[in-house]
């Protein structure tokens, strides 16, 4: 699978990405800026996700209401989201009403109105969010985890930042940020669907020429210097034992993580892998349980989540890192490995049928890789996986100084940390 893909770098710096799909009749437009929340100081934290929010407030040209009805008036759907590297403005619509769309969302990007009632009005709406996160146990669970993973560090923090940090956040403090950090050497504007690649540099060069050339911002990377901590247990009244266990690993650009994606897929990414079958169907211990894959530019991680049941904490445990050690004693079966590779290739094909996965493809690449990797190269380097490569990765990752366990447990007292010690044992 091969998209049909053109790029283009305007003087200003901002690239242009289409790709186009001439089967379609709709356009997914998104921009792109390179900054997340790794990007920000103790005291910025939460600042590129509270400026997410503030883009959808009005500009000098509209208001709030004036956006979402010129997009969604045409039969379109627009959100955004804040990654730790990228934050991405994006639209689905019609092809006829392309270029009015990408007129409104180049308005959020480079003239938001920032009045000072907007602020404080969705400052007060971010500091609930946050609140509706900390009621949710297994979102908890997770921002502890990072906090374990990558101690002290910008990575390692909620997105969302705390209730501390938007309350005093001000407005000079967002403008000075947004200034910095949305710069034309790091916007990108990506297309997918029914469009010319010609006409989309075009109309980017005439809406975002304005947008100043300097390039991108920088960060501070993840190295041997960062801490990792183990162990975390929060107490809360919940009906389970909610688990998050994540190995620190290496970052997107090393070639194992092809071997990574697939060592996720056998353990727990989907109802035919070990952990369901075993922990779920077998012995009927939790409802939810699942691995993940977080990649970073300098760092990565292998995350096992899980809502167990209470009484059997220890036994989970027990069965979720027999797992680990199974996957280092012995390589996966030859079918056991094609299910993977078929499961890993199949998912791929069927999401780039959409214009908005093909748009997300494409701009996250770009940021990521500075360059487009096609399908069919990702689909090529997993067929070319062995099952001896899976083991050895797992025998060089699941160990004991790699590994951080957090819990969200019930109020009522319990021996956790000799739970998660009995349970890392298992590993070497």
């Amino acid at each position: 699978m091969k998209l049909d893909y053109q790029e283009t770098t305007l003087p200003n710096k901002v690239t242009v990405l289409s790709a186009r799909m001439p089967q379609v009749r709709s356009v997914a437009c998104g921009i792109w800026v390179g900054v997340g929340g790794r990007y920000e100081s103790a005291r910025q934290s939460g600042a590129s996700h509270f400026i997410e929010h503030l883009l959808f407030k009005g500009t000098p040209k509209r208001s709030a209401r004036a956006i979402s009805q010129a997009i969604e008036g045409r039969g379109g759907y627009f959100n955004a989201f804040t990654q730790e590297e990228a934050t991405c403005y994006y639209s689905r619509i019609s092809a006829k009403h392309a270029w009015k769309t990408l007129d409104v969302l180049a308005d959020m990007y480079l003239n938001p109105r920032f009045a000072p009632s907007d602020i404080n009005k969705e400052r007060g709406v971010i500091i609930e969010e946050i609140m509706m996160y900390r009621d949710q146990p297994h979102q908890l669970v997770q921002d502890f985890l990072g906090e374990l993973i990558w101690t002290d560090h910008p990575v390692g923090r909620p997105l969302i930042g705390t209730p501390e940090n938007i309350a005093r956040m001000t407005r000079d403090e967002i403008l000075a940020f947004k200034d910095r950090k949305y710069t034309g050497g790091n916007t990108r504007v990506a297309f997918a669907g029914m469009v010319n690649h010609e006409e989309c540099v075009e109309k980017v060069g005439e809406m975002f020429g304005a947008l100043k050339k300097r390039p991108a911002p920088r960060y501070k990377p993840v190295d041997k210097d960062t801490r990792q901590r183990t162990l975390h247990v929060h107490k809360k009244e919940v009906e389970q034992t909610h688990l998050a266990l994540g190995f620190r690993l290496f970052g997107r650009h090393d070639p194992r993580r092809f071997v990574l994606k697939l060592l996720s897929v056998i353990l727990g990414e989907n109802m035919s892998s070990r952990l369901f079958q075993v922990v779920r169907e077998k012995h009927g211990m939790a409802y939810s349980v699942h691995s993940s894959m977080h990649m970073f530019e300098e760092t990565g991680a292998l995350v096992v989540s899980a809502g167990l049941e209470r009484a059997r904490t220890d036994k989970a445990l027990q069965l979720i890192f027999g797992e680990f050690a199974r996957m280092m004693d012995r390589p996966a079966a030859a079918r056991e490995l094609k299910r993977a590779k078929d499961y890993a290739i199949g998912q791929l094909e069927i999401g780039l049928e959409s214009t908005i996965n093909q748009m997300m493809w494409i701009g996250e690449n770009n940021l990521s890789y500075r360059r487009l990797i096609q399908p069919d190269e990702v689909m090529q380097r997993i067929q070319e996986v062995t099952a001896e490569d899976i083991q050895q990765l797992a025998r060089s990752i699941f160990k004991t100084k790699r590994t951080s366990v957090a819990m969200v447990t019930p109020n009522e007292p319990g021996p956790q940390e000799k739970q998660i010690d009995r349970a890392m044992a298992l590993l070497r």
